[in-house]
């Protein structure tokens, strides 16, 4: 009876010190297992967030250009720890109009001309441009070169890339142009956006993997 009892007490006093140990280590195990495999996941949603972000900001600026019949203006900045995107209005105080918001982009997705994107004029994203810059604003049919990082949008709609010497409205050149985005040293994750000078409109692009014609980008 004796031993019965002990035997009865011992099945009934827990988990020994070994089996919880290997329940952490299985738990451990499956966890580390679960954030690698999620890590791809979570590095695509970071560079789509980028994208999102940058697109965002600059309809933005447009369109509070045009509601609020004021020039906006957009600074994308790669001298920033990250990157950032700065919308302000050019008139500062008037009520309504919005105050100047800077966004930033995740720290391992940046403006970034990757090696390798098609450099000849009639690959490039919308004509713009050589792929040598990631942010390239500036280009028009007046001579401008591109090189730009701002954009002023108009109550007209337009995206010019100055503003004369008329208190800050509009009138200046029309300014086409691209900005890359990119995680650095991936090739395949660039991305890029376009906008027109005559309209304001932005185009969105993604690079693919075009087989033996090399890579090539389309239009998302």
């Amino acid at each position: 009876m004796k031993s019965l009892r002990t035997i009865r007490s011992r099945r009934t006093s827990g988990f020994s010190l070994l089996e919880l140990v290997m329940v952490l280590a299985l738990i451990v195990i499956m966890s580390s297992i679960t954030f690698i495999s999620l890590q791809p996941m979570l590095r695509q949603q970071r560079l789509n967030n980028a994208y999102n972000t940058v697109l965002g900001a600059m309809r933005q600026a447009r369109d509070n250009s045009v509601a609020q019949r004021t020039s906006y203006r957009v600074t994308l900045d790669s001298t920033t720890t990250p990157h950032s995107v700065r919308v302000e209005p050019t008139l500062a105080g008037p009520q309504g109009i919005q105050a100047a918001v800077t966004y930033t982009l995740p720290t391992d997705v940046k403006f970034s001309a990757e090696s390798g994107i098609p450099t000849a004029p009639t690959k490039t994203p919308d004509g713009f441009g050589t792929g040598a810059l990631a942010i390239d604003f500036g280009y028009n049919s007046l001579g401008g070169t591109g090189g730009k990082n701002q954009i002023y949008f108009c109550p007209d709609g337009t995206a010019q890339w100055d503003l004369p010497a008329n208190g800050g409205q509009c009138g200046g050149n029309l300014n086409n142009g691209v900005v890359y985005i990119a995680r650095q040293g991936q090739l395949l994750t660039s991305r890029a956006i376009t906008v027109w000078g005559a309209t304001g409109r932005m185009r969105g692009w993604r690079l693919y993997n075009g087989g033996a014609g090399g890579v090539v980008w389309q239009r998302q």
